[in-house]
């Protein structure tokens, strides 16, 4: 049986992953957040809709990476002193 997170639409995944609410969401992509809900229940979203919810979710992963970069970097700075 897959696992529930596998077979998440990508609204959900994206909603779940940036820990916002389907709205929050609506607004950061300038849609009415009817229609996300629409594509939530559905999960039928347009090439494009998919192409920048995937973006989205690469965006905040790497803005993730970059703050454990940061925070490694300060460790440095600090040992060396």
């Amino acid at each position: 049986m897959a696992d529930e997170k596998e077979t998440d639409n990508i609204v959900k995944k994206v909603c779940r992953e940036l820990g916002i609410t389907q709205r929050e969401l609506a607004e950061i992509i300038k849609v009415n957040d009817g229609t996300v809900r629409q594509w939530s229940s559905k999960g039928d979203v347009m090439p494009n809709v998919e192409v920048t919810l995937n973006l989205l979710l690469e965006n905040h992963k790497l803005k993730s990476q970059l703050d454990k970069i940061k925070r490694f970097a300060e460790l440095l700075a600090e040992i060396q002193r």
